[in-house]
């Protein structure tokens, strides 16, 4: 099979530079830099996931002196991208995980731990992303009180962005930082651990309903492995939440996450969910609350098939 995972898309990602955001900075995507609707205006592309994380573009300037690639970049204009709900549709998988080792490399290799020891209460999306989220938690999540649910909330800090008042009799909080963990009012019990030191999962079989992961799948080294667990630990049918937006501390992110745009990282994560095995087909929503005048939120999720 060939080694690009297929998608016909009417335009291309691109780079550029951007505003930082207080901690953390913003990377490459549809909703802040230009996607190519000039240069390849109605005309579908196919979208291409290879080995490696270069640049989508470089399938069209590989003959194209540095003077000239800079032009190229900057004679784009800000438009809107592919409908990022549609982007995990049909899509042909190849057979194999199309990354390598090294889309999984980040900047910085030190030690994760050591780089979140000091606790950060900040949030690293802005307000109105934060109440996009909240939103559509309160839509998907089982209502408050329900007898019997647990929920993981993976990554997570001083925060979860659950809906005001919401409760449920288990709700796990894991995360690198301790200090961030002790204060956040949702959980009922937290465990401190590097998933990209040990990806193993300290929970039995079938223990959650739900498992949500906000602004940090960027940073997961073995996300197949995370993933295989997350599906171990879910109940038949239980739900996961990958939330993300083009922030991140940058040089603690992957590669193949930094060198690609928005629509990119939506099959990025699509594909983590796919290759695990044991989820339904990965689907996404865009829960941009202002594109263009805030940051861009996006969800991919997937439930665990309902048998084996």
């Amino acid at each position: 099979m060939t080694n690009f995972v297929g998608l016909r898309l009417p335009v291309m990602s691109c780079y550029c530079a951007s505003t930082p955001h207080p901690r953390t900075v913003n990377v490459v995507g549809s909703s802040s830099c230009s996607l190519l609707n000039k240069t390849f205006k109605n005309a579908p592309r196919r979208m291409l996931l290879g080995f490696g994380a270069s640049s989508f573009l470089s399938h069209f300037i590989t003959n194209m002196s540095a003077s000239g690639f800079k032009s190229f970049i900057a004679s784009a204009k800000i438009t809107a991208g592919p409908s990022v709900d549609q982007i995990l549709k049909n899509v042909e998988w190849p057979e194999q995980f199309p990354f390598k080792e090294e889309d999984f490399q980040r900047y910085d290799e030190s030690s994760d731990s050591t780089f979140y020891e000091s606790p950060r209460f900040v949030t690293h999306i802005d307000d109105p992303a934060i109440a996009a989220l909240t939103k559509y938690y309160s839509k998907v999540f089982p209502p408050s009180n329900t007898p019997g649910v647990s929920i993981l909330d993976m990554c997570s800090s001083w925060v979860s962005h659950f809906p005001p008042g919401y409760k449920q009799e288990r709700v796990v909080g894991l995360g690198l930082n301790e200090e961030e963990l002790k204060r956040n009012p949702v959980l009922t019990e937290y465990t401190v651990q590097d998933l990209n030191v040990n990806p193993k999962l300290s929970f039995e079989d079938n223990s959650f309903d739900v498992i949500t992961n906000v602004v940090s799948v960027d940073y997961l080294t073995k996300p197949l492995d995370i993933f295989k667990e997350m599906n171990r630990i879910l109940k038949p049918g239980g739900l996961a939440i990958m939330s993300f937006s083009n922030r991140c501390f940058f040089t603690k992110a992957i590669s193949i996450w930094t060198s690609t745009g928005d629509a990119d990282h939506v099959m990025i994560v699509g594909s983590y969910f796919h290759y695990a095995g044991g989820f339904e087909p990965p689907q996404a929503v865009d829960i941009s609350p202002n594109p263009g005048r805030s940051d861009p939120m996006y969800i991919v999720y997937s439930r665990k098939l309902a048998t084996a």
